[in-house]
């Protein structure tokens, strides 16, 4: 399954290593699924996981963020941006998440935030997904 990830999943992975979307990743490491990146997407996934604030509660350090972000990019397939799809969203970090599902042939955007993307991802025929319902399909549930 072909999913990009926004980068609110991958904080909540972070910050609680029992959710839905930790277990996500795992699915991504397993290669169950295989996450979508840009370089945008994967320069934004480095600069908000990096900040010590979402490693503090979960007992990590700098080190372990990098080795997340790294094994992150290791099982990602990257994405070219053949087409920018910028200022379709009101929030232009929201942009590069759908850029790279676009252009990536995602089967689904997984995010907490539905409502960042509403309108456009009917107009691409793209799915909206959250971890739990992505895990339930996947049959892993959480």
């Amino acid at each position: 399954m072909r999913l990009v990830l926004d980068t609110n999943v991958i904080i909540r992975a972070i910050r609680s290593p029992e959710s839905a979307s930790a277990m996500l990743i795992a699915e991504a490491l397993n290669e169950r699924i295989t996450p979508l990146v840009s370089n945008a997407l994967g320069l934004e996934y480095e600069a908000v996981a990096s900040r010590p604030e979402h490693w503090v509660a979960p007992g990590f350090d700098r080190l372990a963020a990098e080795r997340f972000l790294d094994a992150l990019a290791e099982v990602s397939e990257p994405v070219n941006i053949a087409f920018r799809w910028r200022g379709e969203l009101p929030d232009p970090s929201d942009d590069m998440v759908l850029e790279a599902a676009i252009n990536g042939h995602a089967e689904a955007l997984v995010t907490f935030n539905p409502r960042h993307f509403a309108g456009v991802t009917e107009q691409f025929g793209l799915a909206l997904r959250d971890p739990r319902t992505i895990l339930a399909n996947l049959g892993t549930g959480s």
